[in-house]
């Protein structure tokens, strides 16, 4: 069960609620190199669990022990391709996952960058992470002729390679599987009319410079994916604010390293107006009335918009009313804060700059002691919607 009191607790989705007609019962993985290459896997839920307490690893160490220094740095090297990259994580790695240390950083690695996309509550950064892992595993599974059958036979029903009449080997998949399956891929490949089907079995032959096994391992993606999407959304239900607050430093960079290449697609669901903090909240609707906010109030709220992943023109736009507005001047001073990625001051800085409007009792959030900085309220206001609302439904692609 999922434990965030200071331990990192590891469970596969309850495979009852998965769709049908996945096997009820993955077969058994003892090599621990593929439990670390497709950490993704239901069996190896229990290695990764079986790794962290043979290690004594806690939560707090996963995201601050310098000896973990190299699972956070794979980590976060996994949210950034699967964000930026339209191939998805990139399947090739100079992890050595024959030695004890690569198979820990490569499995730890997939476990810390689930744990920030959880906590950050960001459902198109969930989306995006999801089809980068499956891609990935798209990748590896068409090129692992040795494991590819038990990888294959944890995700189906069943699966079987016949020959063909030329020889060749293809693959083959029970019906019940490929209807389920085939409707979230897109071309004429993956109609059930336009493929071989015999004794309810449905051949996925090679076509268009693309293996059997590579068809097969397409299909496959589509299982992983959901199986992705339902281990995100059990976490994302039982983490509570004090839990998910630990990770708001990797969430905060994450979103920030690639707020400029998805900002349209990715804003953080922050730029809700009701989930301002009260710094925020304050600063720009002073500026709105015309008060003349100090230098700490106005770089704080053009560092914040940057990160919550406004845009500079509406950022600049807060700044209208000012009694010293220049649109030059603004326009200039805000995009240096964008360009050099400002970080939004802390609290204790508000507080010391006079720019937290908010006493003792005031607000409960504020009152928090875990809430050290204006984002973790952002973040914990984005959970709390999360609870109310339930996860939004997202295209597959």
């Amino acid at each position: 069960m999922l434990q965030w009191k200071g331990s990192v607790s590891v469970e596969e989705p309850s495979r009852c609620t998965m769709l049908v007609p996945i096997p009820l019962k993955a077969p058994e993985i003892e090599d621990e190199g593929v439990l670390s290459r497709y950490p993704f896997l239901p069996q190896s839920s229990g290695y990764i669990k079986g790794m962290l307490e043979k290690n004594g690893i806690t939560v707090d160490d996963l995201i601050e022990a310098p000896w973990l220094e190299d699972v956070r740095t794979r980590g976060m090297l996994r949210l950034v391709d699967s964000v930026i990259q339209k191939e998805g994580v990139e399947a090739s790695t100079n992890i050595d996952i024959s030695t004890d240390a690569g198979r820990m950083t490569e499995a730890l690695s997939f476990l810390y960058a689930m744990l920030v996309v959880c906590a950050s509550f960001d459902e198109r950064l969930l989306s995006r992470w999801i089809e980068g892992e499956a891609s990935r595993a798209d990748r590896l599974l068409g090129m692992d002729e040795e494991f590819f059958q038990v990888i294959s036979s944890s995700f189906l029903s069943e699966i079987s390679m016949r020959s063909s009449a030329d020889g060749s080997q293809e693959y083959w998949v029970p019906m019940v599987d490929f209807i389920e399956l085939c409707t979230r891929i897109s071309g004429k490949y993956w109609r059930l009319v336009n493929r071989p089907v015999k004794d309810g079995w449905v051949c996925l032959n090679p076509g268009a410079g693309e293996s059997s096994r590579g068809r097969a391992s397409r299909l496959i993606k589509e299982r992983i994916r959901e199986s992705l999407r339902e281990s995100c959304h059990q976490r994302m239900e039982k983490m509570d604010d004090e839990f998910a607050a630990k990770f708001s430093d990797p969430v905060d960079r994450i979103t920030g390293l690639v707020s400029d290449r998805v900002k349209e697609e990715m804003p953080m669901t922050a730029a809700i107006r009701d989930d301002w903090p009260p710094c925020f909240e304050s600063a720009v609707s002073e500026l709105n009335q015309g008060v003349n906010v100090n230098h700490v109030g106005r770089v704080f709220l053009a560092a914040f918009s940057r990160s919550v992943g406004l845009s500079r023109e509406q950022t600049c736009s807060f700044f209208a009313n000012a009694p010293d507005y220049n649109a030059e001047t603004t326009a200039y001073q805000v995009g240096q804060i964008f360009e050099r990625e400002y970080t939004p001051h802390a609290c204790a800085s508000l507080k010391t700059n006079s720019r937290c409007p908010v006493a003792l009792g005031d607000d409960p959030l504020c009152d928090q002691e875990w809430l050290t900085h204006p984002l973790k309220y952002i973040r914990a206001k984005q959970r709390r919607r999360y609870s109310s609302e339930g996860p939004q439904d997202s295209a597959s692609g």
